[in-house]
């Protein structure tokens, strides 16, 4: 049986339409996702009214009850937008596209912008998919695991010089850990943190009462004996034991892994936790086709309100 990944059904959109259906479409298509609920018409972002008109010339509208005016992107992660309609919808293709992600200096490339500009427009769309396990917690059997990243620490040249970057005084501090939470058949839920001993109240957060955990031998799970009937696996001896295992955790760090190694080259620092929700994300919907993954990424930045982290000096403020 062919995988679905590489049959027709996997590729609804792609960019050749996208640059084939012109501004005016692709205008169109923000408003149907902005407002899928009224099929695309205006709704006032201030007041909720419905009634609206549009100053067409101005791709602008202006509410009838309060007179307040507003774009398709007004107060949204595409506030102050300086990229066409098309081009932001081609980024969000090409940006859904990647399986393992896409960096910046490819996009810069394929919509001829500067690198800054696909960097901030990457991790605005990032912050957006964040928004789909914003508050969610998950049941049933959960996977609980964790891996390190960042934190390199270049070792001499001399072999005599060398330091065991194994001790804590040989290491930069940089290090930090991501913690996953994976509900089979469900959501992928992240934490950052400096041990994996810091992501076990993040995990009672999460994972509901009366959920069954799997986990590896790591000390930092013995915690969770108290709160969840939890099976452990140790992988210095076997992958599953009696049907206990993180396997889809391990799943997830793949890609994540892969995402790092292969297309980003450096996902730690402050921009980890938006590299672990982009992995979620593609997840979670890897069996979606392209055209539903970028219709929900659209979704989501256009009910983003506006970034303050990726935002311009004038908009930072709360």
């Amino acid at each position: 049986m062919q995988h679905f990944l590489l049959s027709a059904a996997a590729r609804t959109l792609s960019l050749k339409g996208v640059f084939q259906m012109g501004e005016d479409k692709a205008y169109e298509t923000f408003k149907r996702l902005r407002w899928a609920e009224t099929d695309g018409e205006a709704v006032c972002p201030r007041c909720g009214c419905v009634e609206t008109y549009e100053i067409s010339t101005r791709r602008r509208f202006k509410c009838v009850a309060c007179h307040h005016q507003f774009s398709v992107t007004s107060g949204t992660i595409f506030a102050s937008r300086k990229m066409s309609f098309t081009d932001l919808l081609a980024a969000i293709v090409i940006f859904v596209n990647g399986a393992k992600g896409i960096s910046a200096i490819q996009m810069s490339r394929d919509l001829d912008c500067q690198y800054k500009t696909a960097f901030v427009l990457s991790h605005k769309l990032r912050e957006a998919m964040a928004r789909e396990n914003m508050g969610a917690t998950i049941g049933g059997v959960v996977e609980v695991d964790g891996a390190y990243f960042g934190g390199y620490s270049k070792p001499a040249n001399e072999k005599s010089d060398r330091k065991d970057r194994r001790l804590l005084e040989n290491q930069t501090g940089k290090r930090q850990v991501v913690v996953v939470a994976r509900s089979r058949g469900g959501r992928t839920l992240t934490f950052i943190g400096r041990t994996e001993a810091q992501g076990v109240p993040f995990i009672r957060s999460v994972i509901e009462t009366g959920a069954t955990v799997h986990a590896d031998e790591g000390t930092a799970w013995d915690a969770l004996h108290a709160s969840y009937d939890t099976g452990r696996v140790n992988h210095s001896f076997r992958y599953m034991d009696k049907g206990v295992c993180t396997n889809q955790a391990e799943s997830y760090f793949s890609r994540l892994r892969r995402m790092e190694v292969g297309t980003h080259h450096h996902i730690a620092g402050p921009y980890l936790a938006s590299y672990a929700n982009e992995a979620s994300f593609r997840e979670d919907n890897r069996r979606a086709s392209n055209g539903a993954q970028a219709a929900m990424v659209g979704s989501l930045a256009l009910a983003s309100s506006q970034s303050r982290k990726f935002a311009g000096y004038w908009q930072r403020a709360a």
